[in-house]
């Protein structure tokens, strides 16, 4: 699905790029350039890399991430 209209990103980029490191939303919006135009889709943006970092510990008990 479409999180960011504007730059045409999917939810799924945006999960794909916090499994390789991106753990914060200005680096996803660096990377992806996500809310670069209008914002309205960072807090969804926020709610996705919560849940990704979420999955990467849940997933990885020896992983440690500062929220």
């Amino acid at each position: 699905m479409y999180i960011c209209v504007c730059n045409k990103v999917t939810d799924e980029q945006i999960r794909k790029a916090v499994a390789g490191g991106a753990h914060s939303v200005k680096t996803l919006q660096h990377s992806l350039g996500l809310g670069k135009r209008c914002g309205s889709c960072l807090t969804m943006t926020r709610s996705i890399l919560s849940e990704s970092l979420d999955d990467l510990l849940n997933s990885n008990p020896d992983l440690y991430y500062a929220a």
